[in-house]
């Protein structure tokens, strides 16, 4: 297959100004080249788009692809994970992951627990802060735990994100609410274990690939995956993969959170244990982080025996099953009839002109 990737890598943003918090969910140039070679072992051709702004480009200039590896996480706004699949739709092109419904859903957390809870699964209460008005109605017991809510990657996480009492709290929410302009969720701080489930596949065909507890060591800033501690995870985490009682309540409860939130091909799924060893759904990333030796998906997946080339393969596989019948070569085809009519009439108009 003739396969398109769509990116956002950080090197590029920052090159245009933009500092290293805000492309902290960017990718590195080595992820793009490592998703690159995978394709070509399996056998693919491939062409590095990049981002929104390149890909529309390309789309308007008549060009298509077979299928679009798609990991660009967008810049601004909460269907910024949408925008190249919204894309690839309308051009009737078939991609990788998640659709835009799904990505604009889970991108929110606040939304994405609204959906969970109603599908009867555990996650922490919570309180989605609009503006500072909103803390005087909040009535959960501390301690809390505060967060953006539509980052990754531990954006706004730090030693602070645990709120122990009321005096700490306003302080907290509001520089939150500065930073990052946009709402605040606040929940429930779990004190238990906390685990990553990696998935692959969609719907029925999910499955779970490992379960992988998160551990903190000295070194690292206690009782959160913070920004920080995801960041130099090699020197302040311990990975570990595990099959106990407790991990496989976990597994199935991001399955479940998978499955009922609609997500595709692969993605990975955070969950953390109350103080009763509850496992509860804390977030899910449906473009989870694909870096071979730094990210957390292919990190279990190596620790469970599954090769980055294999696990690439997968996700293709995946795309390729559910692609079957749909209506994008249909739109694809309408796409293409359109521009030779306009390129029909433009010829008209100079050869009358």
């Amino acid at each position: 297959m003739n396969i398109g990737i769509t990116c956002d890598l950080r090197d590029d943003y920052l090159a245009l100004g933009f500092g290293e918090e805000e492309t902290a969910e960017f990718d590195r140039t080595d992820t793009a080249q490592a998703i690159e070679e995978a394709l070509h072992r399996l056998g693919h051709r491939t062409e590095r788009i990049g981002n929104v702004w390149n890909l529309a480009a390309l789309l308007a200039a008549g060009r298509s692809w077979d299928l679009v590896f798609n990991f660009a996480e967008g810049i601004s706004g909460f269907g910024r994970e949408a925008q190249v699949p919204a894309l690839l739709e309308a051009y009737g092109i078939p991609y990788t992951f998640s659709d835009p419904l799904v990505l604009s859903l889970t991108l929110h957390k606040g939304m994405t627990k609204r959906v969970i809870r109603d599908a009867g699964l555990l996650t922490p209460d919570f309180v989605v802060i609009q503006s500072p008005r909103d803390l005087a109605g909040l009535d959960l017991p501390f301690p809390l735990f505060a967060k953006p809510v539509a980052e990754g990657t531990g954006k706004g996480v730090d030693g602070a994100s645990k709120i122990v009492d009321q005096k700490s709290l306003e302080p907290i929410v509001l520089d939150l609410l500065s930073r990052f302009n946009q709402p605040v969720l606040v929940e429930t701080f779990l004190p238990g274990r906390e685990f990553t489930v990696g998935i692959t596949g969609t719907g029925d065909q999910a499955r779970a690939v490992a379960t992988m507890e998160i551990i903190l060591n000295r070194e690292a800033e206690p009782e959160v995956y913070s920004y920080l501690n995801k960041e130099e995870c090699e020197d302040r985490v311990v990975y570990r993969l595990v099959e106990d009682p407790e991990a496989r309540q976990a597994e199935a409860l991001a399955l479940a959170s998978y499955r009922v939130l609609g997500a595709r091909d692969a993605g990975r799924v955070d969950i953390r244990s109350d103080a009763f060893g509850r496992p509860n759904f804390i977030e899910i990333n449906p473009l989870a982080g694909l870096h071979p030796a730094h990210s957390d998906l292919p990190i279990l997946s190596t620790l469970a025996g599954l090769e980055f080339v294999d696990l690439i393969k997968a996700v293709i596989t995946s795309a390729q099953t559910r692609i079957k019948g749909d209506s994008a070569g249909r739109i694809r085809s309408a796409v293409e009839l359109m521009s030779r009519r306009d390129r029909g009439a433009d010829a008209l108009s100079s050869m009358a002109a």
